[in-house]
């Protein structure tokens, strides 16, 4: 039946003469008056008194809350009544039978979005927080130089010490992480833990550890969701040698976001933004490309973080790769000789030819052909031994070979062996805090003919300021077990933290 525009002007006068009894709230709602009254907002706004309603009143208090609905399910206004008289709430049901559902579906409805709004507030009162020590570049945090359980006094390793360290605090304090539950071992929860790609299964195993501070059972309390598969144990028991198909990878992958998708509703909120893959073979780029959501809007953990095939350092992080022959770091490299120690070698380098680099490196510097301080090897004679060699060079080639990534980095840094980058379009491990340049050189590939000559050019008052730096910041790259403050675990952590507070240091 139409109504004028006078009728309606009408009945919002006889309404508001109503509004002692509920009855007046469902009168409003079921003629639907026009602007001049209520106005509707869309269907998943909230409908907004125009005029103001006085804190004293006896009049019912109407609640109006946004509901919060999954992509298939048709938008419901949720609305939800309060009143000071307790027995007008039996006359809203004789009207309404349906009253009481909606009334429990209104509440559910609240305590939903106070949920997601309290993770968001926590979040927003930790970038302030982070912004306001940022400002204070000059000033140290409390006990920072004395407690040796915090940083470490060598601050100049940090691009900011006192952010990266409330940064941190934040973390321990707020972060929560879902490990979705889907999936059975050995490609789901599971990973390798020694070798070279020791990092992916251990940090799967410590993330699912029953005591981890940070792991929540219940995912409306996350603020990122991991997607626990092994792309190495793909690798191993899906992969057809020699065929270089990474179809069922990428299959593999596409399925499982398939099954999260459909049983939780997370994935669909936010088209996978908040969740974040781990890998560190070779192919876990590849393997990210089975869904392309994953590939272009999640957060990617990767060991071969290179520019040029995708990665991105705004939401992706950069994995470092640890080799850990038994999963434990080699005794030789436990306890490094003193700063002030004699190392007789200006360079040193042994591995395979692969790749672009180092087939350059070895040409112009292989076997002493050209220094012999400088020790250029593709196959190390039996009787050196890798670890002593690096314990007694002043600086560790780190050149990348098929892919960009090399454990050597990480090596050298364990024996205070000054990593130099000989690399291109590789993004460095936790580069949005470190400053890898007060700890290591960075040589272009273009320069290495000139390897000697940059390298003897590093004054012996900067080379102990670099190793003072490797020392300061070894703790961040050793895994431990169980993990400890300030690992490489939690350093891991941190860089998908600081994704996910979309903000930088």
């Amino acid at each position: 039946m139409e109504k004028s525009g006078g009728v309606r002007a009408t009945m919002t006068v006889l309404i508001c003469v109503l509004c002692s009894s509920s009855i007046a709230a469902v009168l409003l709602l079921f003629f639907g008056v026009g602007t001049s009254g209520l106005r509707r907002a869309n269907s998943y706004g909230s409908l907004k008194l125009d005029y103001p309603v006085s804190a004293t009143s006896s009049s019912p208090i109407i609640q109006l809350q946004r509901n919060v609905i999954s992509s298939t399910e048709r938008p419901v206004q949720a609305v939800s009544f309060t009143s000071t008289n307790e027995s007008s709430k039996s006359n809203d049901e004789e009207l309404d039978p349906n009253l009481h559902r909606r009334r429990a579906s209104a509440s559910k409805v609240k305590t939903l979005i106070s949920r997601r709004q309290r993770l968001e507030m926590g979040l927003a009162r930790a970038q302030s927080s982070i912004r306001k020590a940022a400002s204070q570049i000059n000033i140290l945090p409390p006990n920072f130089s004395s407690d040796p359980v915090e940083i470490p006094p060598f601050a100049s390793v940090y691009r900011n010490p006192r952010a990266f360290y409330q940064s941190y605090l934040e973390m321990e304090k707020r972060f929560k992480v879902y490990v979705y539950p889907e999936g059975d071992p050995p490609i789901v929860h599971d990973g390798p833990c020694k070798n070279i790609y020791t990092i992916e299964g251990r940090f799967i195993h410590e993330m699912e550890h029953d005591k981890s501070r940070f792991r929540v059972t219940d995912g409306k309390r996350a603020h990122v969701y991991f997607l626990p598969f092994s792309v190495t144990f793909m690798v191993k028991y899906m992969y057809r040698p020699l065929t270089y198909d990474v179809t069922p990878l990428q299959q593999f992958v596409s399925d499982y976001v398939g099954v999260i998708s459909a049983r939780y509703p997370f994935w669909n909120r936010s088209s996978g933004a908040d969740h974040f893959m781990l890998a560190c073979h070779d192919w876990g780029p590849h393997a990210s490309r089975g869904n392309p959501d994953l590939y272009n809007n999640s957060i990617r953990v990767l060991c071969n973080a290179n520019t040029s095939e995708g990665f991105s350092p705004q939401k992706d992080v950069s994995l470092p790769e640890i080799h850990l022959l038994d999963g434990n770091i080699p005794s030789a490299l436990l306890s490094p000789p003193l700063l002030a120690a004699p190392r007789p070698h200006l360079a040193f380098f042994a591995g395979g030819i692969h790749g672009p680099i180092r087939p350059l490196l070895l040409r112009h510097w292989r076997d002493n052909h050209r220094d012999p301080n400088i020790l250029i090897h593709e196959y190390l004679p039996s009787d050196l031994d890798y670890y002593t060699l690096m314990l007694q060079s002043r600086f560790c080639l780190c050149p990348s070979g098929h892919e960009v990534a090399s454990p050597r980095i990480v090596e050298a840094i364990y024996a205070e062996c000054i990593p130099v980058i000989l690399s291109e379009n590789y993004v460095l491990p936790f580069s949005d805090v470190l400053r890898w340049e007060a700890f290591s050189v960075r040589v272009k590939v273009s320069d290495i003919l000139r390897l000697k000559e940059l390298l003897e050019a590093v004054t012996e008052k900067e080379y102990r300021t670099l190793k003072a730096g490797l020392r300061a910041v070894r703790r961040h790259f050793v895994l431990n077990r169980p993990a400890q403050r300030f690992d490489v675990f939690h350093m891991i952590l941190h860089s998908i933290w600081l994704r996910r507070l979309n903000i930088n240091l």
